[in-house]
């Protein structure tokens, strides 16, 4: 099982997550962070896509908000979105061009008892396949990419009419800087040091252009901070570290 390439594939960015891959599920080991901000990334995708969706999907209940939605998770890493939006009810295809991410996460999802199509790919070859999601995430990706736009409009590419591409990345900014490397990386030791190049972050004024110009509108945002008393992300009018941003495919 190899990592196929494609021009947005940064393949020493793909080296690195893949050494790391069997560390994904260990919540006090090199991912906690994701582990930690994932409950606010869930919550917010939980209720953007139900109310998005409400009217398509067949009487979702309270535990299954996103019953039968076919989800892509670009980049999934070990799984940890993927697995939780499995278990609101979004059939879920997961990709990443790590191979060991990908055993790792499918190793996971077996042991657990979630069915997760799991695949070692890229955004460029299920596109060029001409496959399609009613929402695609991009979820901590494109800063890690080697072509933004380009990536992006792959993304765009794979969402169906009435479709939504929901990414989440790091604003480009000097307190981006502080906060997500020195302070992350070298400070506190949330996340290994050279988990991120400042340069690859992405305003989202940048994002929105590159969204538009992939075909699609942009219809929500969020900013995502750390709430140092309550030990939590939750989401904030402050984006100029974290943000997320959901665009639509119009009919």
């Amino acid at each position: 099982m190899q990592p196929q390439d494609g021009p947005s594939v940064d393949p020493e960015e793909v080296a690195r997550f893949d050494r790391l891959a069997e560390t994904w599920w260990n919540p006090l080991g090199p991912m906690r962070a994701l582990h930690q901000f994932n409950p606010v990334r869930v919550a917010f995708l939980s209720r953007l896509l139900g109310e998005h969706f409400r009217a398509s999907l067949p009487e979702p209940s309270i535990s299954r908000p996103l019953a039968e939605l076919a989800i892509l998770d670009i980049g999934c890493g070990g799984g940890i979105l993927s697995e939780a939006l499995c278990r609101l009810g979004a059939a879920l295809t997961a990709i990443d061009p790590a191979p060991t991410n990908i055993a790792v996460a499918r190793r996971h999802a077996e042991q657990v008892g979630l069915a997760i199509d799991y695949l070692c790919t890229t955004a460029e070859a299920l596109a060029g396949q001409g496959k399609d999601f009613d929402a695609v995430l991009a979820m901590e990706v494109v800063e890690h990419v080697r072509d933004t736009k380009a990536f992006l409009a792959t993304a765009a590419r794979l969402v169906r009419p009435n479709g939504m591409l929901v990414v989440a990345t790091l604003n480009r900014t000097l307190k981006s800087y502080a906060f997500a490397i020195l302070g992350a990386e070298y400070v506190l030791g949330w996340l290994p040091k050279g988990t991120h190049n400042w340069q690859h972050f992405v305003t989202p004024r940048e994002l929105a252009s590159a969204l538009n110009a992939a075909g699609l509108h942009v219809v929500g945002e969020t900013g995502v901070v750390f709430n140092p008393l309550r030990g939590q992300w939750q989401e904030s009018r402050d984006m100029d570290v974290n943000y997320m941003i959901a665009a639509e495919r119009k009919r």
